[in-house]
């Protein structure tokens, strides 16, 4: 399943008046206890963060890392003492710890799949990604990853790596480009939408690229639901581009490489993703985790999103969170 950027909520933060994705359960499988070390892979805006850190008290360690440095800067905004607001949150009896008993803040500008070079073994109790695109990302068009406004072809979530979006769609190859789309973005038309992308080169915009594709595939509406039958003709396009260019798998299969060794026993690996590429590794790694005994599954089906969060935030209709507890 592609995931859906016809919506702009956020993958990460409560900014602009949004809330994490799948908030509560992450929170839960987490069980996050007062004094630990918890590793936020995915920071984001600092929402699922947030959480974590006024459950810690004074003695726990949150490390936060981003590839996006804006991103970053979001994040310690929201979690440096003396800026947030403390007190009752009206989400449970739980409140929001007092500026005195909040824990250590560390934030990394890193790819979480260096996690397991940057920290020892056994120094986590838990471990949250959140996987794919945030809302910062996605709402500003200089950025280049929607299709929904006019943007240069760049897709980086972080500015200083060197492939941009601009240098795939324009320089590569139309066979490997159709590779690209149709592994990336699973979709069907990739030979198509590749062969339409290199006859209409040179292509520099979003607007132009979308244009592009929604010119040589139309809108797939024979699909079995009604948001099957509304996703945008780039939509997967796009998908494919950007994961290409951030080399989000890989990143992710190194991250759950080394999530047993970054555990204590007892600590906790919670996933996020957003569409089924990431789901499949997610859900091999922490079987096959099981199967070598590093791994009690505490997930036997992803959990996803109740109606109402759905209502709230359509993003999270595509929402799949697997969780698992080191043996």
């Amino acid at each position: 399943m592609a995931e859906d950027l016809t919506d702009t909520p956020e993958r990460g933060g409560h900014g602009s008046g949004h809330v994490p994705v799948l908030l509560k359960e992450a929170i839960d499988f987490l069980a996050v206890q007062r004094g630990g070390t918890y590793i936020d892979a995915t920071v984001g805006l600092g929402g699922h963060s947030y959480e974590i850190a006024r459950r810690l008290g004074a003695l726990g360690h949150l490390i936060g890392l981003d590839k996006d440095p804006a991103a970053l800067e979001a994040a310690r905004a929201k979690l440096t003492p003396g800026q947030a607001k403390f007190g009752p949150t009206g989400s449970g009896d739980l409140e929001r710890s007092s500026e005195k008993d909040w824990p250590k803040i560390t934030l990394v500008h890193s790819s979480f799949a260096e996690v397991g070079e940057r920290f020892g073994s056994a120094v986590a109790d838990g471990l949250l990604a959140d996987i794919g695109v945030s809302s910062l990302q996605l709402q500003n068009a200089a950025r280049g990853f929607s299709f929904q406004a006019e943007g240069p072809l760049d897709m980086r979530m972080d500015p200083q790596a060197e492939l941009t979006a601009e240098q795939v769609v324009n320089h590569i190859d139309e066979r490997k480009l159709a590779d690209v789309i149709y592994e990336f973005g699973e979709e069907r038309r990739s030979r198509r939408i590749a062969r339409a992308i290199v006859r209409s080169r040179p292509i520099r915009s979003t607007a132009h690229l979308a244009d592009v594709i929604s010119a040589a595939a139309r809108p797939m509406n024979r699909g079995k639901n009604e948001y099957d039958r509304r996703i945008h003709p780039a939509t997967r396009t796009f998908q494919a581009l950007r994961i290409f260019v951030n080399r989000e798998l890989d990143d992710l299969r190194e991250l759950l490489e080394a999530a047993p060794q970054l555990l204590k026993p007892g600590g906790r690996v919670v996933i996020i993703s957003f569409h089924s590429l990431e789901d499949r590794i997610v859900k091999d790694a922490f079987r096959d985790g099981a199967k070598l005994g590093h791994y009690k599954l505490l997930t036997k089906k992803p959990v996803t999103a109740q109606e109402e969060e759905i209502d709230r935030n359509p993003r999270s209709r595509s929402a799949k969170l697997r969780a698992v507890e080191k043996v």
